[in-house]
């Protein structure tokens, strides 16, 4: 898939280098060149034909330090760092890529490019049959594999600023008119839904069921890492479309992970600590033990339909995690409470934590009363376990949090008897 931001910032990259190197001719500057030959059209006997070759590749090369300072040449060269296909492309020019590293392959790529535009050119004028085989060269590397596997699927309840944001290498979130080539139904949007985003992920393997086997596992890693970092109730759509190499595209099913409920806004500051939040959760996330039920029940409740069957979700993870003695102990509310609130709001807290779990109750006997009310105590029990969850798996806090909950509110006891000491001086001795 063309990305249109790409395109757009290495055309205005382009424009820019060659109002600068049409500068330089203005202000004296000579394009070297060097004599060539070239073989008759009369026959291979007749006399060899003489002509001049344009070395814009050293002239380019000698300007390369001020083309760098070009306002434009910072995004081309980030966007093209995020690029997939990078690597294959700068084989594809006979630049070694292993020479190279991070910031290093991006600017070599714009050399590359520029070379090919300005190929044997000594007016530095930007041809527009030039400029789109140079994209086109540039895009094909993109696919350059047969063996490359691509998953599209659509991403809702999530807002970013920016028109791409590549997470890590193959895979990224963007605008839906971002990229040319996504497939139609990817495009269209649900009834009733204002904007959604794409999600592309690209990798190489030999064995496609199995690559589109780890690209399912990749969306959702990435919508649990969405989810725990954001306060929307983040999803995918039902179907995604997959293609190897520069097949056409197949629908598959993904299957429901909700409806979403709010909007995940992502500003243009917060996208690097996106990117390495979730890199972060997937490399961290919990199998096989009480914390990683915890996490998978959470997610079950954002994927409810009705907010007050997502709240016995998420009480019954913060059972496992902070009442594993049994609900009987009514030990929950406490504890929670002293993870999540200031001494100063901890007694109210405890209140609202004891309302849900009698709305709980009343659901599951059918006598709920259904309001705003209700949908907010759901809303504020989600938002405590997704912040215990992240703080745990971010390393914030300590697995056991039951531990933790009890050393606070030992604390918080010890104070207030001290207090009480104080507030009571002891009686004066009689004479």
């Amino acid at each position: 898939m063309r990305s249109r931001q790409l395109e757009t910032a290495l055309t205005e990259f382009l424009d820019a280098a060659g109002s600068f190197l049409r500068a330089e001719l203005a202000a004296g500057a000579e394009v070297p060149f060097e004599l060539g030959s070239r073989a008759p059209r009369r026959g291979p006997r007749a006399t060899p034909l003489y002509c001049y070759r344009a070395l814009t590749g050293v002239f380019i090369a000698e300007r390369e330090a001020a083309l760098r300072r070009l306002p434009a040449h910072a995004e081309a060269a980030s966007l093209l760092g995020g690029f997939d296909g990078l690597d294959r492309y700068l084989a594809s020019v006979r630049m070694d890529a292993s020479r190279s590293k991070g910031r290093a392959r991006a600017r070599d790529a714009i050399t590359a490019i520029l070379e090919d535009v300005f190929d044997e050119q000594s007016d530095f004028e930007v041809r527009p049959e030039r400029l789109r085989g140079a994209l086109d060269r540039l895009e094909q590397a993109e696919f350059a594999s047969p063996s490359e596997v691509t998953l599209v699927a659509t991403l809702h309840g999530v807002m970013i600023a920016s028109a791409e944001l590549p997470l890590t290498k193959g895979l990224k979130i963007a605008q839906r008119d971002a990229l040319q080539g996504v497939p139609d139904g990817a495009l269209a949007a649900s009834e009733g839904e204002q904007s959604h985003l794409i999600i592309v992920h690209s990798a190489e393997d030999d064995d496609p069921r199995a690559a589109l086997n780890k690209g399912r596992e990749v969306l959702k890693d990435l919508l649990r890492s969405l989810r725990l970092f954001g306060d929307g109730r983040v999803s995918l759509g039902a179907l995604a479309w997959a293609r190897v190499g520069a097949s056409p595209w197949t629908p598959m099913a993904l299957g429901t992970s909700g409806r979403p409920r709010g909007m995940l806004i992502v500003s243009a500051e917060q996208e690097d600590e996106l990117r390495g939040f979730c890199n972060l959760i997937s490399r961290r996330a919990p199998h096989g033990n009480e914390l990683a039920w915890a996490l998978r029940r959470f997610e079950l409740g954002c994927e409810r339909e009705d907010p007050y069957e997502a709240l016995t979700d998420h009480l019954l993870a913060l059972r496992v995690l902070l009442e594993p003695e049994g609900p009987s102990t009514g030990l929950l509310a406490e504890r929670l409470a002293s993870l999540c609130a200031t001494p100063e709001h901890h007694l109210a807290m405890t209140e609202r934590i004891e309302q849900a779990q009698a709305l709980e109750r009343a659901t599951i006997a059918g006598a709920a009363v259904r309001d705003a009310g209700g949908q907010a105590l759901a809303s504020d029990i989600a938002d405590h376990l997704r912040a215990l969850l992240r703080d745990v798996i971010c390393g914030h806090l300590v697995t056991d949090l039951v531990a933790v909950a009890d050393q606070l509110l030992d604390a918080a006891e010890e104070d207030a008897e001290n207090a009480g000491a104080a507030e009571d001086p002891l009686p004066l001795s009689s004479a």
